[in-house]
């Protein structure tokens, strides 16, 4: 646990994030720098998601993704993600508007819907969300298969709008991290009403 302790972020520190660093960072409930799976739950809870994803979310995204932020260290059964290493957690059979170091790659992000949104130019349905995923695949990547599966179905499912378009705006605040924050401030909003 010590390689754990004292990563909490300065406002400098938060700044310094990439947007990957940024999407993940909405999890970290208690802003030390790790994500643990009861923070996971926590974070899905805050953006709507019911008790059963958000139970299955986090423990397999926590499963899934410790080890690779934690490398060359002994496993941790409590399963910490390490959000500085987010990068090295990155899969195969996904967008690439991630690059390999988490920066937001722009012209990946519009070759998403100048390819798959033919419906719609600024919106995604369900069945053009499912030909992404399939054109994405790289041969034999299973796990990265069920890692873009897994985070696009749950995107879908949380985020599509009244007319089950997942829309340019959303996508893109996922990549940046804001949609998270955005969801949990306007759930709130609504408990309060």
């Amino acid at each position: 646990m010590a390689e754990l302790s004292n990563l909490s972020s300065s406002p400098s520190e938060e700044s310094d994030k990439n947007v990957l660093q940024k999407h993940v960072a909405f999890f970290d409930r208690n802003h030390d720098g790790v994500v643990y799976p009861w923070e996971t739950f926590k974070g899905f809870r805050a953006i709507g998601a019911g008790l059963f994803l958000s139970s299955v979310g986090a423990f397999f995204v926590n499963i899934g993704l410790s080890s690779k932020t934690r490398p060359g260290k002994c496993p941790n059964f409590l399963f910490p993600i390490v959000i500085k290493n987010i990068h090295l957690a990155k899969h195969g059979s996904d967008s690439g508007v991630y690059d390999s170091e988490g920066r937001f790659v722009a012209l990946k992000f519009e070759e998403i819907f100048k390819k798959h949104a033919l419906t719609y130019p600024d919106a995604l349905t369900e069945k053009e969300v499912k030909a992404m995923l399939k054109a994405n695949r790289e041969p034999k990547d299973y796990k990265g298969w069920i890692g873009a599966w897994a985070e696009w179905t749950g995107l879908y499912i949380l985020c599509k709008d009244e007319n089950g378009l997942l829309t340019k705006q959303t996508v893109k605040g996922v990549y940046d991290g804001s949609l998270f924050e955005h969801m949990e401030k306007h759930r709130v909003s609504k408990k309060k009403k």
